[in-house]
């Protein structure tokens, strides 16, 4: 198991899908849950599966993530915010590697790697009694700290020549389209500002400065004129 920390918009899916395709699970199914939208009464079934029957609606046997990422991998992002409930599930699958799909008695053997994504501070959690101690340890083997884009300057002008790319392909298709560069000015601008969302707030800025811009070259005002200001007050979250 691997967990992965960081702040929002650091990159954490994009690490977990890496982790995937270098591994040996490479060429076996890779599934994604964000355990923040996982309805509370649909948690089991989405994760676990549940046969015919088990529950209103419930015409067909379904299988959960687990049984899909058999031999792959799961990643379950923000699992910060899964509830009481099914961290105890979640324990037994990782320590037994089994499960129950909802409303059956067969127990199901699996073989999944869990990569886990957070930017919550688990062990404040831990300490609180709102995540379970057993588990964070069990997901807790390989941990990643994926630094906060401040923290990341010498990378900037890569991102930006690659986040252009990224951009410029992408509005191909678009016939009028002429593909754009980011002026230095730019790039020193970019690496001027704290981006409290990280590499998703400098890619979105730079897609509203490309978008918004006729001229070939981005320079230092059109980032600024692309960028969102946030109140001061918002709460950054610090991870263990």
């Amino acid at each position: 198991p691997v967990l992965i920390l960081g702040q929002t918009g650091t990159g954490k899916e994009l690490m977990a899908n890496a982790i995937h395709s270098s591994s040996i699970r490479a060429d076996k199914p890779m599934r994604i849950v964000n355990c923040g939208a996982l309805p509370e009464t649909l948690a089991d079934s989405i994760l676990f599966g549940h046969v015919r029957g088990a529950f209103t609606g419930a015409n067909t046997d379904h299988k959960g993530l687990f049984e899909q990422a058999d031999q792959g991998t799961l990643f379950l992002d923000e699992l910060g915010e899964l509830s009481p409930q099914i961290q105890v599930k979640l324990l037994r699958a990782l320590q037994q590697g089994e499960i129950q799909r909802v409303g059956d008695e067969k127990v199901i053997n699996v073989d999944v790697r869990v990569v886990g994504a957070t930017h919550r501070d688990l062990m404040k959690m831990v300490v609180e009694g709102q995540f379970r101690e057993d588990l964070f340890y069990r997901l807790a083997v390989g941990i990643i700290k994926l630094p906060a884009l401040k923290e990341r300057q010498d990378d900037l002008p890569s991102l930006v020549r690659s986040l252009s790319e990224e951009i410029n392909n992408a509005s191909q298709k678009h016939p009028d389209y002429k593909s754009k560069k980011v002026s230095d000015s730019a790039i020193n601008f970019i690496i001027s500002q704290p981006w409290p969302g990280n590499i998703r707030e400098l890619w979105n800025t730079l897609n509203r400065a490309f978008i918004e811009t006729d001229t070939a070259t981005i320079t230092a005002d059109d980032i600024e004129s692309a960028m969102l200001y946030r109140d001061n007050k918002t709460d950054e979250h610090d991870v263990v």
